[in-house]
């Protein structure tokens, strides 16, 4: 009996940002770009209130409804992301980008590092690695969370303060709990689905 790798582990980075933001991800490949979508969403602890694409192979995958609102003619057509697996890409496909909130303009780098076996004893999807905590929501970009840190870590500046209670105490930009990430991660998805179940 021929065993094909289910599973494929995903290195996910935020572009523009050193030291980097990133996560380490083991996804199936059944898996939809649309659940992919709230994978990335939790790893990262983003909050979903902007529109996101993946783009892949020079194609663009979203929620085509809402992307192709008020678009030009001849703009590129978005597939829908809930009608295509990762599967559907080669396994050495080359990294592909998913972009977040388009005033911010997140860039996420998603690297197929490998595939692998499915181990009886790991719930999937998971999150084994990462780093950092991702920018306050609506920061300003690279730019505006790179003049966020000067301001979060210099007491002395003028917006030190303000800086603080606007990201919220639990805020750290060092801060990365595996755990409940991972907890997140498969939350995310189960939530997805029921919500795809429901007609919603």
């Amino acid at each position: 009996m021929l065993h094909i790798p289910g599973i494929a582990q995903l290195k996910i980075v935020i572009e523009g940002i050193d030291p980097p933001i990133w996560r380490r991800l083991l996804v199936p490949r059944e898996t939809l770009l649309g659940d992919l979508h709230h994978m990335i969403q939790s790893a990262f602890g983003w909050w979903d209130y902007h529109l996101h694409e993946f783009e892949i192979g020079g194609l663009r995958y979203g929620d085509a409804e809402l992307l192709e609102d008020g678009a030009f003619e001849e703009d590129p057509r978005v597939f829908d992301e809930t009608g295509v697996r990762l599967y559907d890409f080669a396994p050495d496909a080359p990294p592909f980008l998913y972009r977040y909130d388009f005033g911010d303009d997140w860039h996420h780098y998603v690297e197929i590092e490998k595939l692998l076996m499915r181990e009886k004893d790991c719930k999937y999807p998971a999150c084994i690695e990462g780093a950092r905590s991702r920018p306050p929501e609506d920061v300003g970009g690279v730019g505006g969370y790179a003049e966020f840190l000067e301001a979060f870590h210099d007491p002395e500046h003028e917006d030190h303060h303000d800086m603080r209670r606007w990201a919220g105490r639990g805020f750290h930009p060092e801060k990365f709990d595996l755990e409940k990430t991972n907890k997140d991660v498969r939350l995310a998805v189960r939530r997805a689905q029921r919500r795809r179940n429901e007609g919603w």
